[in-house]
């Protein structure tokens, strides 16, 4: 779509699920705006891809999203997308780790970080005696009393110990992050647990007094609450096509590469794009930070030194499909993560077609392994051959499967997955008071405020209704 000599209200840059969601929200709070959605690639929704090939439906990025925060299922009520979201299959809620080579259940009630039972914490073979001692003595570690950021690592090994940390919480947090635990910070990444122990003083009592508090849904589930997880039936791209076909045929604008902003006036926002230029009132950026980096170059130095300064880590995703009779393992589960110490080459493996339904042909299987991160970034510079090859061999043998894939699939995701490091609350909090002064430009995705979905949806929402309130314009919605 030619964009060029067109004055817009709003322009939003990007269309992965951040930007498509601020568009969206955009047509719903404020119809009679001008908004339009450039986006260099094609199609939309960013990583988000679904292949369908010989029966198996493959995700390229996130197959699933959590619904213990509204954002993303929200929209799909808003949409018209409700009916389209499977929930996890109601058996094998539990997913495994290695330890020394063998698949152990993770201990049910443990979730990411700590325990909200304490008997199969006391009979699992994941920890040694000394380790399920030392995780019972959190309860008397007391609570930190300085105030600044803690790496998450650090955190686990004061309260609960190197062994619960390297056998347990390092290889659930990689499988999340694909990051390294010892750099992330624990304030930005997992919240929720540092509250636990300002509040309560120890995780385990704040666990055990959550849970009397509420009716757990996952009583014999362990590494996450697998009942709070959806995905769309017909997969991703279906989700994004849902979205797209809710907007007007001539909001989004493919192909479109905006390569610098600058500010025209007080009021008007000038963009350079490979199509001309054009001008806007207000804009929204929902790019990866290096991209948005570039864009703020002649705007503030300031600014887009601290957006570089944001990290990714990236993986390969390797779909491999198999008849079910080729694996001896029962496949009691949703999947496997990996710790570092067992020095393998893959980070997890998702047993897809055991959590939803359709991803494979009745009497087959679908597995999607993991490989890269912040532990092994020289993956990813491996072809598709050994690549594929490589999580072969690896699932081969975890799973005891005989013989070769029937189905393969590589998906790269180089730096697709922002770490939040030691500081990175302070570096938002410094990003946004420099984008508070541009008045009218905002910010929207996954580098920010968090990863996820339902954290994208919500960040592109958050910042198309700014926009609306930047313009003045009432909201009907």
């Amino acid at each position: 779509m030619d964009v060029r000599g067109r004055l817009w209200d709003v322009v939003v840059i990007g269309g992965g699920i951040s930007g498509l969601s601020a568009i969206h929200r955009l047509r719903e709070l404020a119809p009679p705006l001008q908004a339009r959605l450039l986006e260099s690639s094609s199609p939309l929704g960013g990583v988000l891809e679904t292949v369908q090939r010989d029966g198996f439906l493959i995700e390229g990025a996130a197959d699933n999203f959590i619904t213990n925060v509204p954002w993303a299922t929200e929209l799909c009520q808003r949409i018209g997308y409700g009916d389209e979201l499977l929930r996890t299959n109601d058996a094998d809620r539990s997913a495994f780790v290695v330890r020394r080579g063998r698949l152990e259940k993770i201990p049910p009630g443990f979730v990411i970080m700590a325990p909200s039972r304490i008997g199969p914490i006391l009979r699992t073979p994941i920890l040694s005696p000394l380790g399920k001692l030392r995780m019972a003595l959190e309860a008397a570690v007391p609570r930190r009393r300085r105030d600044d950021d803690e790496s998450l690592a650090s955190f686990v090994k004061r309260r609960f110990g190197k062994e619960v940390y390297a056998r347990l919480v390092q290889p659930l947090v990689g499988s999340i992050y694909t990051g390294d635990p010892e750099r992330l910070s624990v304030r930005s990444t997992m919240p929720r647990f540092a509250e636990m122990e300002r509040q309560h003083g120890s995780l385990i009592r704040a666990m055990l007094r959550q849970k009397r508090r509420t009716q757990p849904t996952d009583a014999g589930s362990g590494g996450a609450r697998y009942s709070m997880f959806v995905a769309p039936r017909l997969g991703m791209s279906d989700f994004i096509e849902a979205i797209r076909d809710r907007l007007p045929d001539d909001t989004i604008a493919l192909g479109t590469t905006v390569t610098r902003i600058q500010r025209q006036d007080d009021t008007y926002w000038s963009l350079q794009t490979n199509d001309g230029t054009l001008t806007a009132r207000a804009i929204v950026v929902a790019t990866p930070t290096r991209v948005a980096a570039s864009l703020f170059d002649d705007l503030d130095t300031g600014l887009s030194a601290e957006l570089r300064a944001i990290e990714y880590a990236g993986c390969v995703i390797v779909s491999l499909g198999y008849r079910r009779d080729q694996l001896e393992h029962a496949l009691d589960g949703f999947g496997v993560v990996v710790p570092a110490i067992e020095k393998r080459k893959i980070l997890s493996c998702s047993f897809s077609s055991v959590k939803y339904a359709g991803r494979a042909p009745d009497g087959h299987v679908l597995l999607r392994v993991f490989l890269g991160g912040d532990y092994q970034p020289e993956l990813l510079a491996l072809d598709d051959q050994q690549i594929t090859a490589l999580a072969t061999q690896e699932v081969r043998d975890l799973l005891q499967i005989h013989g070769d894939p029937i189905v393969t699939h590589v998906a790269r995701r180089p730096a697709s997955m922002p770490q939040y490091y030691l500081g990175h609350g302070d570096r938002v909090d410094r990003i946004e008071r420099r984008l508070a002064a541009l008045k009218s430009i905002f910010l929207a995705g996954s580098a920010y405020h968090g990863v996820g979905i339902p954290n994208c949806i919500h960040s592109g929402e958050q910042a198309a209704a700014n926009a609306v309130q930047c313009l003045s314009v009432e909201a009907v919605a």
